[in-house]
């Protein structure tokens, strides 16, 4: 008997035990209570004592969280229907008021958070035009919509880091308007570099006949060069040869027009008596 109350009061110890630590891990909040109300919410991380059976301790995530809502239709200034995909990043910036709130209940606090967001947002948008939100002051407008909802975050104990718009999707009748005038600019520089190639491509044309030509000349005034170097060569061996053996050489130069002329067999020739090619074949026949 005696051991079996021993048995009992060891394991009733190592539950008090048990129940009077608690971990506060480096991305949670701990909020402690006391018969249901809260009495400190300062915790580091680390091991904490807690009085067993009357106090208990609720943790909440640290880390930044996403909403990824449902895609919203908005009206810009200019009456324009537009759908915006958003996501939002937050995180708990006092977790008392977070717990007072929403009741820790993460889900409600991510509703009222989208309510919040989707207000601010449609303000933003009312106040501007198409082409604002789409390009020019869409950064201008993040950072209104980020500051107002922090105002209105905070009676949620809620701080949100950033609203990023992920896709704005026009309606048909804008979205053909886009279209066109891209496509139309997109002809407008196609053409702008047809025009320009067809113009380098007759500029290189031009060069390249110019620079033939010139290469044509070159080579032209050259062979001339050469032609002329070779006939004064030319010249001046015939010069040589023919002060050498005058009229050896004139033979030479009648024999050649001897063969240039009856060369052919078949042609007749009349000479007169006193022509230089008789007394040459006459000559020809002395023994």
């Amino acid at each position: 008997m005696f051991k079996h109350i021993i048995a009992v009061s060891v394991v009733f110890l190592a539950i008090v035990l048990y129940g009077s630590f608690f971990i506060v891990r480096e991305d949670q909040y701990a909020v402690m209570f006391r018969l249901g109300e809260i009495t400190r919410t300062d915790f580091e991380p680390g091991f904490h004592l807690k009085a067993p059976f009357v106090n208990n301790v609720i943790h909440f995530d640290r880390r930044v969280l996403s909403l990824d809502s449902t895609p919203e239709r908005f009206i810009t200034s200019e009456k324009k229907d537009v759908t915006v995909d958003s996501v939002v990043k937050w995180r708990i910036r006092d977790v008392e008021t977070y717990y007072t709130a929403t009741r820790g209940d993460e889900l409600r606090a991510s509703q009222a958070l989208g309510q919040i967001i989707k207000d601010r947002m449609r303000d933003e948008f009312n106040k501007r035009t198409l082409k604002d939100v789409v390009a020019d002051a869409r950064s201008t407008m993040i950072e209104n919509l980020t500051a107002k909802a922090n105002e209105a975050a905070e009676a949620l104990g809620i701080l949100v880091v950033d609203v990023r718009i992920k896709r704005i999707e026009l309606p048909d009748q804008v979205t053909e308007s886009v279209f066109d005038r891209m496509r139309s600019e997109r002809k407008r520089v196609a053409s702008e570099l047809r025009s320009q190639g067809k113009e380098t491509a007759e500029r290189l044309q031009a060069e390249a006949d110019r620079e033939v030509q010139v290469l044509l000349a070159r080579a032209d005034q050259e062979a001339q060069e050469e032609r002329g170097k070779g006939d004064a060569e030319a010249a001046a061996i015939f010069a040589a040869a023919y002060n050498k053996d005058a009229e050896f050489y004139d033979f030479l130069r009648r024999q050649e027009v001897y063969r240039e002329g009856i060369g052919n067999g078949g042609d007749v020739m009349v000479l007169g008596r006193d022509s230089p090619m008789l007394k040459d074949l006459g000559k020809s026949d002395r023994p």
